[in-house]
């Protein structure tokens, strides 16, 4: 199973505020679209990092009130792991895990076509083994 799978069933959209857009704004989006993470842009809407829960957890200890005044490029993750649409959910879920990350942007064609998190490739692959399950006893049942 491909990450494009994911994609054509949750859809594509991407929330991605600019580079210059405070912590506030960012919590904002994250809370009115119920999301773990943000894509962050330039002016030329290219994709330059990430700001996720745990970036706005860790700001509160370094700029404590000042926080939500801050910009996001001050604590988003400039080193975006990502992905392909053509990559194995087996092993996105193996980087997830080592690197101890639950969202990856997908890349396709050096543009974001998507963002995935480890909640849907749990999902994903609880499917498949339903899937499987439900063969295997059709196939016992029939034999």
């Amino acid at each position: 199973m491909h990450v494009e799978q994911i994609l054509n069933t949750k859809g594509s959209d991407v929330i991605t505020p600019h580079v210059n857009e405070t912590v506030a704004q960012a919590a904002i989006r994250m809370e009115a679209n119920s999301i773990g993470a943000l894509v962050i842009v330039d002016g030329d809407d290219a994709s330059i990092g990430i700001l996720s829960e745990r970036d706005i957890a860790h700001g509160i200890n370094e700029y404590g009130p000042h926080l939500p005044a801050t910009p996001i490029s001050l604590l988003m993750s400039g080193h975006v792991v990502t992905c392909g649409p053509g990559d194995l959910i087996a092993d996105i879920m193996a980087t997830m895990t080592e690197r101890r990350i639950r969202q990856l942007p997908v890349i396709y064609n050096g543009k974001l076509a998507g963002l995935v998190s480890i909640g849907d490739m749990i999902a994903e692959r609880l499917n498949e083994i339903e899937s499987e399950a439900s063969a295997l006893r059709s196939y016992i049942a029939g034999a």
